[in-house]
């Protein structure tokens, strides 16, 4: 693997869940070809699970490559081997696999000491809280990954703000506030977003808000001409840096690549269908600079 020394090095750390770190492997895979170095560091599960994709990127002269950091999934009080959410078999068990999570910081704060070239950003998924401190710690400027919409995140910001829908029942309905469309729902409808049950879930779910206040910026697995509005809407409430890098799929131009992105059962890469993915979509690269550090971070828009 060619790690270029005078170029830039971000570090990727994508949370242990199929909709999470499938995207941030592809979020890799298109910084690298954009000359950026890009170090992944996930669990060794998951990172058996990619490996093939890495190499066959690493072959095409992508600077790129998977750090295992090891999962302490038995130290933590779960089943050996239980590195992703959805191998957890029990709402009791998600204590203890938040607590792993929590427990790679300090793993994960020696690897950044080791890692050379130095890295100059971190891209973490927002629900690894604990980033943020290490980001402050090593004084690295840390960019949020988000793969939900930007409807999405701005519905949960200004019902956060607005508590509006607290005083009401779960069925009777009202208008999201502060939208670009009047959209009309029940606390019901919204049940992902605000009843998220237990008390470890909420503790979990506040630490992630909380970390999200000091991040330089975050990215999103969307795209502007799909919800323009609601782009610029997210941007104003945000207060900083948001770039539309989506759908970040399509970076997968080999079937081989595209079959094995998700669970090998689910795809057949000699399905003609996989072909059909939007490509009458058109994309621009452009440029973007974060002034403090005077890096030049290239993303698909």
């Amino acid at each position: 693997m060619a790690f270029y020394k005078h170029q830039l090095h971000f570090v990727l750390i994508p949370l242990m869940a199929p909709g999470h770190f499938i995207p941030m492997i592809d979020m890799a895979k298109l910084l690298a070809q954009h000359g950026v170095n890009v170090t992944v560091v996930t669990t060794p599960i998951i990172a058996s699970r990619f490996n093939p994709i890495i190499n066959h990127a690493i072959e095409s002269g992508l600077p790129l490559r998977l750090l295992p950091l090891w999962f302490p999934s038995v130290e933590a009080g779960l089943p050996e081997g239980c590195e992703t959410v959805d191998n957890v078999r029990s709402v009791v068990l998600m204590k203890n696999f938040y607590d792993a999570i929590d427990m790679l910081q300090e793993p994960f704060e020696q690897l950044i000491e080791e890692l050379k070239p130095c890295p100059c950003c971190i891209i973490a998924d927002k629900h690894i809280a604990w980033v943020a401190d290490t980001a402050r710690k090593f004084q690295i400027p840390r960019i949020i990954f988000d793969g939900m919409s930007c409807l999405t995140l701005l519905c949960s910001h200004n019902l956060q703000i607005s508590k509006v829908h607290e005083s009401l029942s779960e069925s009777e309905p009202y208008y999201l506030p502060g939208l670009p469309d009047r959209i009309e729902v029940t606390k019901a409808l919204l049940r992902m977003l605000f009843n998220v049950g237990s008390s470890v879930q909420q503790k979990f779910m506040e630490r992630a808000r909380a970390a999200d206040v000091g991040a330089y910026g975050v990215v999103i697995n969307s795209f502007e001409e799909l919800e323009p509005r609601y782009v610029d809407e997210i941007r104003k409430a945000k207060g900083h840096k948001v770039w539309c890098i989506g759908p970040l799929s399509l970076c997968n131009k080999d079937n081989l690549d595209k079959a094995q992105r998700g669970n090998k059962a689910a795809v057949n890469q000699n399905n003609p269908r996989i072909h059909l993915i939007a490509k009458a979509l058109a994309f621009t690269d452009s440029s973007h600079f974060l002034d403090d550090v005077t890096i030049e971070c290239y993303f698909i828009q």
